[in-house]
């Protein structure tokens, strides 16, 4: 007999001549439910009474609609979490296996694919350097030193430039400029013969004036390093004072004025510091000794810019 879904119990038709009594136990007759034993799980147990148990078949159908919808949708569910379970763990199996050296879409593992090149500082470069050094940088003394190499334009305007020079705050009024190729007649004493002994080219001056106090620079200009610190060396006195353009006189007459000489390569330069009212500078006269440091020491500062500006274009060609 097949069952194709929930067969309900008939009751039992009374027939003539038998009673409503359970049939004996191995009869299978209209008395007796045995013949619906496949309708588990409820089977009844012999002695209960011949009236089926209509909620505990209820119960029973239920319970079989709802493992067929747990199945539908339940456990669907349970094995789709399960293949995107795989699909994941494919996923970073596949992220991690890329740095393993796994084959690549041409087939090939990493370790047969062809590296780049390395790179400038990388670890395995060789860089490579000339074997041949550069040149050192010019020495800019060297085109202050040599006239052959000291060929940059030359005259009172380049080396005293302006109207005026500030030197740490103090400021001092430029006045008169001279050029000469007579180097003695820019001097006093002795040193004119110093000058034209070794070789003197030329003599640049200029004068610079502040609170009564004047100062003539000069500098001369010889063939060669040696010859200018000769013509220091031998000298006695230093340069004539230079007045005019609204200078007057100074050192002249017999008052003590202060004479400086030195030089840097091919220069020598030297200052004559004096009252311009004529009174003598005494040992230790700071207002007449800082001019004539500052006027010296800025003659040195534009005879070294001389020669950078020369090396730097030198270097530049």
């Amino acid at each position: 007999m097949s069952y194709g879904g929930p067969q309900w119990p008939q009751e039992p038709r009374r027939q003539s001549g038998q009673s409503g009594q359970q049939g004996q136990a191995g009869q299978s007759g209209p008395g007796s439910f045995d013949a619906f034993e496949p309708f588990e799980p409820y089977r009844r147990p012999d002695h209960e009474s011949q009236t089926p148990d209509w909620a505990a078949l209820a119960d029973a159908s239920a319970a079989r609609a709802r493992r067929k919808r747990w199945l539908l949708t339940g456990g669907g569910a349970l094995a789709t979490a399960a293949i995107a379970t795989l699909v994941a763990t494919a996923v970073v199996s596949n992220d991690t296996d890329n740095g393993k050296g796994d084959a690549d879409a041409s087939g090939k593992s990493a370790s047969e694919l062809p590296t780049a090149p390395a790179l400038p500082g990388e670890k395995g470069a060789e860089p490579s350097f000339s074997s041949v050094a550069p040149p050192p940088p010019p020495n800019p003394k060297e085109f202050v030193s040599d006239e052959k190499k000291d060929t940059a334009p030359l005259s009172a305007d380049t080396l005293f430039p302006g109207k005026k020079l500030t030197m740490s705050g103090r400021v001092y009024a430029k006045g008169p400029t001279a050029r000469t190729t007579s180097c003695a007649s820019a001097t006093q004493g002795s040193l004119g013969a110093a000058l034209t002994g070794n070789g003197c080219d030329q003599v640049i001056r200029a004068t610079y004036t502040r609170d009564g106090v004047a100062v003539t620079i000069g500098v001369a200009v010889f063939p060669s390093e040696a010859k200018a610190q000769a013509a220091v060396k031998k000298s006695a006195r230093s340069i004539a004072p230079l007045s005019g353009s609204g200078v007057g006189g100074f050192c002249k007459g017999g008052p003590v004025c202060r004479f400086v000489g030195n030089s840097y390569g091919r220069y020598a330069y030297f200052t004559t510091t004096g009252y311009l009212d004529g009174k003598s500078i005494t040992k230790g006269d700071r207002k007449a000794f800082q001019p004539g440091d500052d006027l010296a020491e800025f003659a040195f500062r534009q005879i070294v810019a001389r020669g950078a500006r020369q090396a730097e274009a030198a270097a530049a060609q």
